[in-house]
């Protein structure tokens, strides 16, 4: 029933046990992995002890830190900080395509001002006044479509010369919506001059 081991069983197993390296081993650490640093230690600690113990609390500290990325967010666009700016806004593609756009005059930029001016026109009632109405609304959209058509030919141009290896998708379309917005009101916040090359 029982049957001690023959010396050929022993001996194999005592070779097995020999041909394996022999390492010192630390009692106190874990097996498989060294001791981890004091100052390793301590901070898995307090981070295991900082998180939330339930749903509220764990709700809560994810709004504050979304309120927090947003409020870096805003002002990151207020003052062009990269690091913090939406993906979008990000990368050296997309300040050339806002520099480019903030350094000259466009015509789609006063579009809403001139969309308001011809409203208030349009209610006028005088003779061949709605004739004139109609004649401006469509020289202000044809000179936004040519003005549109020179900046993106324009752009493309540049970007392709200062950025040969770069991904230039959504760079143009980017500058264009750019156009649309009055220069105070554009964020991130222009970072050249009218005039100023980019």
């Amino acid at each position: 029933m029982f049957r001690s081991r023959s010396k050929d069983e022993q001996a194999a197993t005592a070779k097995v046990i020999a041909d394996q390296p022999q390492q010192p081993r630390d009692p106190q650490a874990p097996k498989g992995r060294p001791t981890p640093k004091r100052s390793v230690a301590q901070s898995q600690r307090r981070s295991v002890a900082s998180t939330p113990m339930n749903r509220k609390d764990a709700a809560r500290r994810q709004r504050e830190a979304r309120r927090a990325d947003l409020a870096r967010q805003r002002e990151a666009l207020a003052g062009g900080d990269e690091r913090y700016l939406p993906a979008r806004d990000k990368g050296p593609v997309r300040r050339f395509a806002r520099d480019f756009v903030d350094s000259r005059f466009h015509v789609a930029e006063f579009f809403l001002p001139l969309a308001v001016v011809i409203l208030v026109l349009s209610m006028v009632q005088a003779g061949a006044m709605q004739t004139y109405v109609l004649l401006l609304w469509m020289l202000v959209i044809l000179l936004i479509v040519v003005n549109s058509i020179v900046l993106a030919i324009q752009l493309k141009r540049q970007l392709r010369k200062r950025f040969p290896d770069e991904n230039l998708r959504g760079a143009v379309p980017y500058a264009l919506m750019r156009t649309l917005q009055m220069r105070r009101l554009r964020l991130p916040k222009p970072q050249v001059k009218r005039g100023e090359r980019p």
